[in-house]
């Protein structure tokens, strides 16, 4: 392991990151299982759609020419419902009578819509014009037979899995999911089937381990937990070897300067090279990040605040980069602070906070009281309100930029448009 690096700046440490972790080789899948998944290669169409000139609405297809003068009555050849074909083309002074979707007869120039017609059987009275040369959606429309539908990169989504479906991609080359591999560390700690010790005053339960593989599965990992390994060597070196194969390694505790923080020790002796140490924020100033053979190892702190928010910054994005997406990161949004903040000037902070909108402006307040420690802080935000490294104390009133962590921060109270 090579001597530790001058603490990083946040943008550089995340930059030193996403540089060594790899975007992960492609499989294909089924469709079906394919939601959420990033594609690798393009899906080009081997149809046209709409295949053919096909009706926008129920109603009867007739000719232009013919709505001169209104009202006026057609005689009605035969319907056409979707999945039909007309059995001839329309003549001058006819209609036929059409569902949505269904092909448009050879000839017909518009399709006049029900509401605007006596809806006949076999004569049809219209008494509007509105829809002269209207209502028919022509062929190819949406796509063309070889156009590129959906280009390699795009997350597949409802409407994605739509598209795909429409032109036959029942199987798609997709970026998988990264194996995700969390250790959780410190004596102290308990599973919390383990509850009663915690009763008993001896040890907390490991809430790190919970809040970890959760975040995993948000960012679109496939969490693994390798359980909680005590504050001694032999057992870090036991479940740490249990990570071999995995595509991302995360660590939670012990790799500070602790008298009993051995995790940079084993993992060093596993072979494991750090590429950096300590980041300029808080909390989360104690981050490792390192490679561990082919596999990229975060070593995030163990307070469950400092754990959820270097995840956020740094792990997150790794796994998206990983899974093949190209927009890694959330978008800081600006906010006016509501109160004062307290933020000494050498470092970045990244502050728990609760962002709402009023009359299109986004406030910001903190949670409450900012200790690493506080975890029920977490829990109420819905974002992390940034005060950049030389900005120091921020009065109420001031704007600064915030970071949003779930949707409920662009979510709004009532409809409105």
């Amino acid at each position: 392991m090579r001597p530790a690096d001058t603490q990083l700046t946040v943008a550089d440490a995340v930059e030193r990151v996403l540089r060594d972790v790899p975007v992960l080789e492609a499989e294909e899948v089924p469709l079906r299982g394919a939601h959420g998944l990033v594609l690798a290669a393009d899906v080009v169409s081997p149809i046209t759609l709409p295949p053919w000139n096909n009706s926008a609405m129920d109603g009867y297809a007739v000719h232009a020419a013919d709505l001169a003068s209104l009202p006026t009555t057609l005689p009605v050849l035969e319907t056409v419902r979707a999945g039909g074909i007309a059995t001839q083309p329309l003549p001058r002074g006819h209609a036929i009578r059409i569902m949505t979707g269904a092909p448009v007869p050879e000839g017909a120039d518009s399709v006049v819509r029900i509401e605007d017609t006596d809806r006949g059987l076999e004569r049809v009275e219209i008494v509007r014009d509105r829809d002269a040369g209207k209502n028919i959606r022509p062929r190819g429309e949406d796509i063309r037979e070889g156009q590129v539908v959906m280009p390699a990169g795009t997350t597949i989504a409802a409407a994605q899995l739509g598209v795909l479906a429409s032109v036959g991609a029942a199987d798609v080359m997709v970026h998988r999911a990264p194996r995700v591999a969390i250790l959780t560390s410190g004596d102290e700690l308990v599973e919390l089937e383990q509850f009663q010790q915690v009763l008993d005053g001896n040890r907390i339960v490991s809430s790190n381990s919970l809040t970890l593989q959760a975040l995993v599965r948000a960012a679109g990992g496939e969490p693994h937990y390798l359980g909680i390994a005590a504050d001694d060597p032999e057992s870090l070196r036991a479940h740490l070897r249990r990570a071999v194969g995995f595509d991302l390694l995360i660590t939670s505790a012990g790799v500070s300067v602790g008298e009993h923080d051995f995790v940079r020790q084993v993992l060093a002796e596993l072979g494991a090279e750090v590429r950096f140490w300590r980041v300029r924020m808080r909390p989360g100033a104690p981050l490792v990040f390192g490679m561990l053979g082919p596999m990229p190892w975060l070593g995030l702190p163990g307070n469950p605040v400092s754990t959820m928010v270097t995840f956020e910054l740094f792990a997150r994005p790794a796994i998206r980069k990983m899974r093949g997406h190209a927009r890694l990161f959330r978008r800081p949004v600006p906010v006016v602070v509501e109160e004062p903040v307290h933020a000494p000037a050498e470092l970045t902070h990244f502050q728990r906070a609760v962002v709402t909108t009023r009359d299109g402006q986004r406030y910001a307040r903190l949670t409450g009281p900012q200790s690493s420690g506080i975890l029920t802080s977490m829990s109420l935000a819905n974002a992390l309100l940034i005060v950049p490294a030389g900005r120091g104390d921020v009065t109420a009133g001031e704007t600064l930029h915030a970071l949003p962590i779930d949707g409920d921060a662009e979510l709004a109270e009532q409809f409105s448009l």
